[in-house]
């Protein structure tokens, strides 16, 4: 047994093992080609996704009777010519869906267009789903 003391960080590094400096490099590049990677993701999502081919939105709706309501929307077209397919679903006050209608908007810029819900009973309100194109996962 030696007389001098040892310092604490090398008994505990004899005693626990230290970390090569090695690992910890490897363990750097590998979380900063993680960060960016994703920060790629990032960028392209908000690119790709920042100017759809169309979109809309419900201006108001109106329950007509006990078989019909009506909803109004504008539908707004990005670059290009595309087919689109707009939804929108009447609910009655139990939640059920008891219509719903598609169709295909006009070309119309900024126009507002008014859809007619056939039901099957009376609807306390008129959800609106959205449009989208063959190229859309989502509706709009």
């Amino acid at each position: 047994m030696s007389s001098t003391p040892e310092p604490a960080t090398s008994s505990l590094a004899r005693r626990y093992g230290a970390p090569s400096r090695g690992r910890r490099t490897t363990v750097v590049l590998g979380a900063g080609a993680v960060a960016v990677l994703f920060l790629g993701w990032l960028v392209w999502a908000m690119v790709f996704h920042a100017d759809p081919a169309v979109s809309s939105e419900e201006i108001g709706h109106e329950i007509v009777d006990d078989h019909t309501a009506t909803i109004r929307v504008r539908v707004t077209y990005g670059d290009g010519p595309v087919e689109a397919t707009c939804k929108a679903r009447a609910i009655s006050h139990d939640k059920t869906v008891v219509g719903e209608a598609s169709f295909t908007p006009g070309r119309d810029e900024e126009a507002v267009q008014r859809v007619t819900v056939r039901t099957e009973r009376r609807a306390t309100t008129v959800e609106w789903i959205g449009c989208k194109t063959s190229g859309q996962p989502r509706y709009r």
